[in-house]
């Protein structure tokens, strides 16, 4: 193969056939702008890119001399192609980021741990706004201010507003049920609008000075403060004089804290990346009004040859598919393709987008500050990989295991008398726990009787493993565990080892961990099939490890059993009335608060609900007073 002397031989024959399908494509391909998909022979996607001309683009992927080795591989992988036309490139660009962040490409940089951010959401659909936290879709009607890095952020911040503003937080449902102020206000945190406390003029004044101090506006608050705890104390009103004290100090105690260098920024997020041995941390930082609402560390999976700008590119135009983007972002890298992002986020929001490297001044001083952060993440990152590793190479020693331990999955179960039985699968890797791959299990079963742990356990690998033995029986994506764990013993073991049996699966590792003698900590019993069981030192390294994944095993099957459980209580008072559905549902609890108030309510006070008529009301009535 000409120029193609450093392919790996392994990979040659289907390099030859992942070339044919690509020149295959070329054929009929269009110089337009679009995104293109590269897929392998079982349909998974191996990479999405994008192309100002996608001919010109694709084939680059035909000049071997040209490509690392990573790239070779992904070639020969390569059965199909896929192709969508877009208008513009900046629209190619932004599709690409959506389409990366939904199929998650081996082979692309890939932004992990992608979560929705906590706001503050203060509401403007009731007569007494409520001012709270708010995570997903902006649907209420309101103002939303942020985001914030963490729910620890909001918490703080909503702390400080209520010691300012006095704005209440209870549901809708709990203020029209006030017959006294709460404690809330008793400790000078609510200005107790449910009960009178305050008139509507002066409540509603409170709520725009809390906007106004959320936007960030310049406003005389602090002024008009002093000038009131200043009159009250004239006036030997010293309860009062006292609470505008303590208001005014909370205001200032957050105004000291803000950063120096924020000061005049406005709204936007510091992004800085930091690079040691291939791997790299991403630090945000956000502003908004100059005020600084947290920040979050990020660890892209790429390739360790990935460049920091190309990295970084890729960062941004994900991070941003599904969140709102502030006018300035300043960064610690120019990213790769920064006018061709500017461009697309630009045309997307219909508003200036800049990504701008400072060389002087605050603005420079803040981006050091996040690199800094990005840097000594990323080093505590290292050096957690590092001990896992080796913990992960006791384990593999300890259990006879060839090779090295990527995915380890922990099973338990979790029920009451056998009542709302769920199967829990927890799973970590050497990065530590890898929470988009755990998985909960109803227990459907019928026959099962209350309590059978062993039934329970049958269920539970039966559906995940032969799932597995569909979706990728040559066990070449990335799905199957190389070490299984069972809370539990030899019953439970066995009832593993029937169903691997009967799906005629080999050559997987099962332990099960059972508690030992008195049920003691530190000595647990391990079982091993074709050996007897075995304890660990107190004090080992692997006893530590294998603890802590277990109790995570049994901390989401818990969980997820109460979640169930909740779910079941609910249905049995309501979800079986004749005549309630779900928007019925909602306003009867909205309005009584509980499942069980309803059951106790009478005529009378059902039809008061918005929605129940009196035939409705009577019907519920009858129901839970026939039933006992």
């Amino acid at each position: 193969m000409p120029g193609n002397k450093d392919t790996p031989k392994e990979i040659q024959p289907s390099l030859e056939k992942g070339l044919g399908t690509i020149r295959k494509q070329l054929k009929t391909l269009g110089a337009g702008p679009g995104v293109y998909r590269m897929i392998d022979s079982k349909g998974g996607v191996l990479y999405v890119g994008k192309a100002k001309n996608l001919k010109k683009r694709v084939v680059n992927y035909t000049r071997l001399s040209a490509l690392p080795t990573r790239l070779k591989r992904m070639v020969a992988l390569t059965h199909s192609m896929e192709f969508v036309t877009t208008h513009t490139e900046g629209e190619a660009l932004l599709l690409e980021a959506n389409l990366i962040k939904k199929l998650k490409p081996r082979y692309n940089v890939l932004l992990r741990d992608d979560k929705s951010f906590p706001y503050i959401l203060l509401r403007d659909d009731h007569p007494w706004a409520q001012i709270t936290k708010h995570r997903g879709a902006h649907k209420k009607n309101g103002e939303y201010f942020g985001p914030f890095a963490a729910v620890s952020a909001v918490n703080k911040t909503l702390n400080t507003l209520q010691k300012i503003f006095l704005l209440r937080s209870c549901s809708d449902s709990t203020f029209a049920s006030r017959t006294r102020p709460c404690l809330l206000y008793q400790i000078k945190r609510c200005s107790a609008p449910c009960v009178g406390k305050i008139s509507s003029d002066e409540y509603q004044g409170l709520v725009e000075d809390a906007r106004a101090f959320l936007r960030s506006k310049k406003t005389d608050i602090q002024d008009r403060l002093a000038h009131q705890m200043q009159a009250a104390s004239e006036a030997k009103e010293y309860e009062k004089a006292a609470s505008f004290r303590d208001r005014l100090q909370a205001l200032t105690r957050i105004q000291a804290h803000q950063s120096v260098y924020a000061r005049g920024l406005g709204d936007a997020d510091v992004i800085a990346i930091a690079a040691i041995g291939g791997q790299t941390s991403i630090q945000v930082f956000f502003f908004r009004g100059g005020q600084n609402w947290g920040n979050r560390s990020y660890f892209p999976r790429h390739s360790k040859d990935e460049k920091k700008e190309a990295v970084l590119g890729a960062f941004i135009s994900q991070f941003y598919a599904n969140k709102p983007m502030p006018k300035l972002i300043l960064v610690n890298t120019i990213p790769e393709g920064r006018t061709l992002i500017e461009v697309a986020f630009s045309e997307k929001t219909d508003r200036v987008i800049k990504i701008s490297k400072p060389q002087r001044g605050r603005r420079k001083d803040l981006v050091k500050e996040a690199e800094q952060n990005a840097v000594g993440a990323l080093g505590r990152r290292l050096a957690e990989n590092k001990a896992q590793t080796k913990i992960l190479g006791l384990l593999a020693d300890l259990f006879s295991i060839e090779g090295e331990l990527e995915r380890i999955e922990v099973y338990d179960n979790s029920h009451i008398s056998g009542q709302n039985a769920v199967g829990g699968m927890i799973v970590s890797g050497p990065e530590g726990f890898i929470k988009n791959g755990y998985r909960k299990f109803n227990i459907r079963s019928k026959d099962l009787s209350p309590g059978d742990d062993y039934g329970m356990m049958r269920e539970v690998f039966t559906r995940r493993f032969s799932r597995l033995v569909k979706e990728d029986p040559d066990r070449g994506m990335g799905k199957w565990p190389d070490l299984v764990l069972i809370d539990g013993g030899k019953g439970q073991l066995g009832a593993a080892l029937e169903i691997m049996e009967d799906l005629g699966i080999e050559e997987l590792p099962l332990v099960a961990i059972s508690k030992g003698p008195d049920r003691n900590a530190g000595r647990e019993q391990f079982h091993v099939q074709g050996q007897a069981a075995f304890t660990l030192p107190p004090d080992s390294p692997e006893l530590y490890f294998l603890q802590r994944l277990r109790d995570e095993a049994h901390r989401f099957a818990i969980n997820a059993h109460r979640t169930r459980r909740r779910k079941t209580i609910y249905s049995s008072l309501l979800d079986e009335v004749p005549g309630i559905g779900p928007g019925r549902k909602r306003a009867l609890l909205n309005h009584f608060g509980s499942a069980s108030a309803v059951k106790g309510a009478g005529v009378k006070d059902l039809e008061a609900v918005k929605g129940i008529s009196k035939a409705i009301a009577e019907t519920i009535y009858g129901f839970f007073h026939e039933q006992g």
